[in-house]
Protein backbone atom coordinates (compact mmCIF):
# COMPACT_ATOMS: atom_id res chain seq x y z
CA UNK A 1 0.00 0.00 0.00
CA UNK A 2 2.85 2.39 0.72
CA UNK A 3 4.06 1.92 -2.42
CA UNK A 4 0.92 2.23 -4.18
CA UNK A 5 0.84 5.76 -2.56
CA UNK A 6 4.52 6.42 -2.78
CA UNK A 7 3.93 6.19 -6.95
CA UNK A 8 0.78 8.50 -6.51
CA UNK A 9 2.57 11.29 -5.30
CA UNK A 10 5.55 11.19 -7.42
CA UNK A 11 3.12 13.08 -10.71
CA UNK A 12 4.45 15.72 -13.05
CA UNK A 13 7.65 16.66 -10.63
CA UNK A 14 9.01 12.68 -11.13
CA UNK A 15 12.68 13.12 -10.89
CA UNK A 16 14.89 13.76 -13.50
CA UNK A 17 16.72 10.89 -13.35
CA UNK A 18 13.79 8.51 -14.14
CA UNK A 19 12.86 10.59 -16.94
CA UNK A 20 16.73 9.96 -17.86
CA UNK A 21 16.42 6.64 -17.56
CA UNK A 22 13.35 5.38 -19.30
CA UNK A 23 12.62 8.73 -21.52
CA UNK A 24 9.54 9.40 -23.04
CA UNK A 25 7.25 6.92 -24.24
CA UNK A 26 5.83 8.27 -27.49
CA UNK A 27 7.13 11.69 -29.38
CA UNK A 28 6.45 14.79 -28.11
CA UNK A 29 3.75 17.20 -29.75
CA UNK A 30 3.94 20.79 -29.84
CA UNK A 31 2.38 22.49 -27.37
CA UNK A 32 0.73 25.65 -28.47
CA UNK A 33 2.09 29.31 -27.68
CA UNK A 34 -0.71 31.19 -26.06
CA UNK A 35 1.78 33.04 -22.96
CA UNK A 36 0.80 36.18 -24.46
CA UNK A 37 -2.99 35.29 -24.58
CA UNK A 38 -5.10 36.62 -21.25
CA UNK A 39 -7.77 34.83 -21.86
CA UNK A 40 -5.96 31.26 -21.65
CA UNK A 41 -3.89 32.31 -19.00
CA UNK A 42 -6.83 32.92 -16.90
CA UNK A 43 -8.65 29.77 -17.82
CA UNK A 44 -5.63 27.85 -17.18
CA UNK A 45 -5.05 29.48 -13.65
CA UNK A 46 -8.55 28.52 -12.89
CA UNK A 47 -7.78 24.87 -14.36
CA UNK A 48 -4.55 24.77 -12.31
CA UNK A 49 -5.98 25.80 -8.91
CA UNK A 50 -8.90 23.34 -9.19
CA UNK A 51 -7.31 20.55 -10.49
CA UNK A 52 -3.20 20.59 -9.24
CA UNK A 53 -3.08 22.66 -6.57
CA UNK A 54 -4.96 20.18 -4.11
CA UNK A 55 -1.88 18.00 -3.76
CA UNK A 56 0.53 20.05 -5.67
CA UNK A 57 1.68 23.49 -4.46
CA UNK A 58 3.29 26.36 -6.36
CA UNK A 59 5.40 28.00 -3.43
CA UNK A 60 6.94 30.72 -5.37
CA UNK A 61 3.82 32.23 -7.14
CA UNK A 62 1.57 34.20 -4.90
CA UNK A 63 -1.80 35.03 -5.78
CA UNK A 64 -1.51 38.54 -6.48
CA UNK A 65 0.68 37.95 -8.99
CA UNK A 66 -1.84 36.90 -11.17
CA UNK A 67 -2.86 40.60 -12.14
CA UNK A 68 0.00 40.31 -14.33
CA UNK A 69 -2.81 38.16 -16.35
CA UNK A 70 -5.24 40.62 -16.21
CA UNK A 71 -6.93 39.54 -12.90
CA UNK A 72 -8.30 41.79 -10.82
CA UNK A 73 -8.10 41.38 -7.08
CA UNK A 74 -11.70 40.62 -6.39
CA UNK A 75 -11.32 37.81 -8.97
CA UNK A 76 -8.37 36.71 -7.23
CA UNK A 77 -9.97 36.24 -4.24
CA UNK A 78 -13.39 35.47 -5.14
CA UNK A 79 -12.48 32.56 -7.71
CA UNK A 80 -8.81 31.62 -7.54
CA UNK A 81 -8.09 31.14 -3.27
CA UNK A 82 -9.37 28.95 -0.77
CA UNK A 83 -11.34 30.54 2.27
CA UNK A 84 -8.28 30.26 4.55
CA UNK A 85 -5.81 32.18 1.91
CA UNK A 86 -5.38 35.94 1.43
CA UNK A 87 -4.29 37.79 -1.89
CA UNK A 88 -0.63 38.08 -0.87
CA UNK A 89 0.00 34.33 0.24
CA UNK A 90 1.33 31.81 -1.94
CA UNK A 91 0.05 29.14 -4.00
CA UNK A 92 0.17 26.14 -1.42
CA UNK A 93 -1.42 22.92 -1.49
CA UNK A 94 -4.70 22.24 0.29
CA UNK A 95 -3.56 19.12 1.39
CA UNK A 96 -1.41 18.96 4.86
CA UNK A 97 2.44 18.48 4.72
CA UNK A 98 2.69 15.95 7.67
CA UNK A 99 -1.01 14.31 5.94
CA UNK A 100 1.08 13.98 2.47
CA UNK A 101 4.75 12.66 3.63
CA UNK A 102 2.39 9.99 6.12
CA UNK A 103 0.50 8.97 3.48
CA UNK A 104 2.28 9.14 0.17
CA UNK A 105 6.16 8.80 2.17
CA UNK A 106 6.91 12.04 0.38
CA UNK A 107 5.15 15.31 -0.33
CA UNK A 108 3.67 15.71 -3.87
CA UNK A 109 6.46 18.17 -5.64
CA UNK A 110 6.13 21.60 -6.11
CA UNK A 111 4.99 22.77 -9.40
CA UNK A 112 6.04 26.27 -9.69
CA UNK A 113 8.88 25.69 -12.22
CA UNK A 114 7.59 22.43 -13.96
CA UNK A 115 7.51 23.82 -17.37
CA UNK A 116 11.06 24.56 -17.11
CA UNK A 117 12.15 21.48 -15.35
CA UNK A 118 11.07 19.05 -17.84
CA UNK A 119 12.51 19.86 -21.24
CA UNK A 120 14.28 17.56 -22.58
CA UNK A 121 16.62 16.78 -26.55
CA UNK A 122 14.22 18.52 -28.95
CA UNK A 123 11.19 19.30 -27.09
CA UNK A 124 10.29 21.69 -24.78
CA UNK A 125 8.93 21.69 -21.39
CA UNK A 126 5.63 22.59 -22.23
CA UNK A 127 5.98 20.33 -24.95
CA UNK A 128 6.51 17.64 -22.86
CA UNK A 129 3.60 18.67 -20.54
CA UNK A 130 0.79 19.10 -23.45
CA UNK A 131 1.33 15.56 -24.63
CA UNK A 132 2.07 13.87 -21.14
CA UNK A 133 -1.57 15.43 -20.18
CA UNK A 134 -3.49 14.22 -23.02
CA UNK A 135 -2.42 10.21 -23.21
CA UNK A 136 -3.52 9.30 -20.02
CA UNK A 137 -5.04 5.63 -20.60
CA UNK A 138 -6.84 3.15 -18.25
CA UNK A 139 -4.85 0.38 -17.23
CA UNK A 140 -6.34 -2.36 -15.09
CA UNK A 141 -2.93 -3.90 -14.74
CA UNK A 142 -1.66 -0.88 -12.60
CA UNK A 143 -2.44 0.16 -8.91
CA UNK A 144 -4.16 3.35 -9.79
CA UNK A 145 -5.82 1.67 -12.90
CA UNK A 146 -3.80 4.51 -15.28
CA UNK A 147 -0.85 4.98 -17.51
CA UNK A 148 0.11 7.05 -19.48
CA UNK A 149 2.07 6.87 -22.86
CA UNK A 150 4.55 9.67 -22.81
CA UNK A 151 5.36 8.56 -19.36
CA UNK A 152 5.00 4.78 -19.20
CA UNK A 153 4.33 3.48 -15.72
CA UNK A 154 3.30 7.02 -14.47
CA UNK A 155 2.82 6.79 -10.68
CA UNK A 156 -0.15 9.68 -11.00
CA UNK A 157 -4.04 9.20 -12.30
CA UNK A 158 -5.19 11.04 -14.79
CA UNK A 159 -6.08 14.31 -12.77
CA UNK A 160 -8.31 15.55 -15.72
CA UNK A 161 -9.89 12.26 -16.25
CA UNK A 162 -13.61 13.59 -16.16
CA UNK A 163 -13.32 16.36 -18.65
CA UNK A 164 -11.26 13.74 -21.02
CA UNK A 165 -12.93 10.50 -20.10
CA UNK A 166 -11.20 7.47 -20.58
CA UNK A 167 -9.59 6.11 -23.90
CA UNK A 168 -7.05 3.76 -24.96
CA UNK A 169 -4.08 3.64 -27.53
CA UNK A 170 -4.66 2.05 -30.78
CA UNK A 171 -1.08 0.26 -31.55
CA UNK A 172 0.38 -0.94 -34.74
CA UNK A 173 2.89 -3.07 -35.11
CA UNK A 174 5.83 -2.13 -37.28
CA UNK A 175 9.10 -3.44 -38.18
CA UNK A 176 12.31 -1.51 -36.89
CA UNK A 177 15.86 -2.27 -37.46
CA UNK A 178 15.09 -6.12 -37.86
CA UNK A 179 12.34 -6.18 -34.97
CA UNK A 180 9.12 -5.75 -34.41
CA UNK A 181 7.97 -2.87 -32.28
CA UNK A 182 4.62 -1.25 -31.83
CA UNK A 183 3.81 2.27 -32.05
CA UNK A 184 1.10 4.61 -31.30
CA UNK A 185 -1.27 4.82 -33.97
CA UNK A 186 -4.37 6.57 -32.26
CA UNK A 187 -6.97 6.90 -29.67
CA UNK A 188 -10.09 4.90 -29.23
CA UNK A 189 -12.43 6.83 -26.76
CA UNK A 190 -14.07 4.09 -24.03
CA UNK A 191 -15.75 6.47 -21.81
CA UNK A 192 -16.73 10.22 -22.87
CA UNK A 193 -15.83 13.16 -20.73
CA UNK A 194 -17.42 16.17 -20.03
CA UNK A 195 -15.69 17.63 -22.88
CA UNK A 196 -14.61 16.49 -26.91
CA UNK A 197 -11.27 15.79 -27.88
CA UNK A 198 -11.06 19.22 -29.40
CA UNK A 199 -12.38 20.91 -25.91
CA UNK A 200 -10.13 19.17 -23.96
CA UNK A 201 -7.19 19.78 -26.69
CA UNK A 202 -7.65 24.07 -26.07
CA UNK A 203 -7.71 23.38 -21.96
CA UNK A 204 -4.78 21.40 -21.73
CA UNK A 205 -3.13 24.26 -24.03
CA UNK A 206 -4.30 26.80 -21.70
CA UNK A 207 -3.27 24.89 -18.13
CA UNK A 208 0.14 24.12 -19.88
CA UNK A 209 0.32 28.14 -20.75
CA UNK A 210 -0.30 28.45 -17.54
CA UNK A 211 2.41 26.46 -15.89
CA UNK A 212 5.04 27.68 -18.75
CA UNK A 213 3.71 31.49 -17.39
CA UNK A 214 3.90 30.74 -13.91
CA UNK A 215 7.97 29.05 -14.05
CA UNK A 216 8.72 32.72 -15.19
CA UNK A 217 5.71 35.44 -15.70
CA UNK A 218 8.29 38.18 -16.66
CA UNK A 219 9.56 36.31 -19.50
CA UNK A 220 7.10 38.11 -22.19
CA UNK A 221 8.70 41.52 -20.81
CA UNK A 222 12.25 40.58 -20.74
CA UNK A 223 11.92 39.15 -24.68
CA UNK A 224 9.99 42.64 -25.31
CA UNK A 225 12.69 44.35 -23.64
CA UNK A 226 15.63 42.47 -25.06
CA UNK A 227 14.18 43.50 -28.57
CA UNK A 228 14.62 47.00 -27.60
CA UNK A 229 17.91 46.49 -26.39
CA UNK A 230 19.34 45.04 -29.46
CA UNK A 231 17.85 48.05 -31.36
CA UNK A 232 19.36 50.29 -29.10
CA UNK A 233 23.02 48.43 -29.40
CA UNK A 234 22.90 48.61 -33.22
CA UNK A 235 22.08 52.16 -33.24
CA UNK A 236 24.87 52.97 -30.65
CA UNK A 237 27.02 50.91 -32.98
CA UNK A 238 26.65 52.75 -35.97
CA UNK A 239 27.45 56.19 -33.91
CA UNK A 240 30.59 55.00 -31.76
CA UNK A 241 31.95 53.21 -35.42
CA UNK A 242 31.43 56.65 -37.01
CA UNK A 243 32.75 58.71 -33.89
CA UNK A 244 36.00 56.35 -33.68
CA UNK A 245 36.02 57.26 -37.75
CA UNK A 246 35.72 61.06 -36.57
CA UNK A 247 38.67 61.15 -34.16
CA UNK A 248 40.97 58.97 -36.31
CA UNK A 249 40.28 60.76 -39.66
CA UNK A 250 43.37 62.91 -39.23
CA UNK A 251 45.86 60.48 -37.85
CA UNK A 252 48.40 58.60 -40.48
Amino acid sequence: MKKILLGFALSLGLSASVLAAGGPGIPMDKAPNRTNDMAALQNGAKLFVNYCLSCHSAAFMRYNRLRDIGLTDKQIAENLTFTTEKIGDTMKAAIDPKQAKAWFGANPPDLTVIARSRAGKGYTGADYLYTFLRTYYRDEAKPTGWNNMAFPNVGMPNPLWQLQGEQKPVMQKVTSHGHEVEVLKGWEQVKPGTMNQAEFDQNVGDLVAYLQWMGEPAQNTRVRLGVWVMLFLAAFTVVAWRLNASYWKDVK
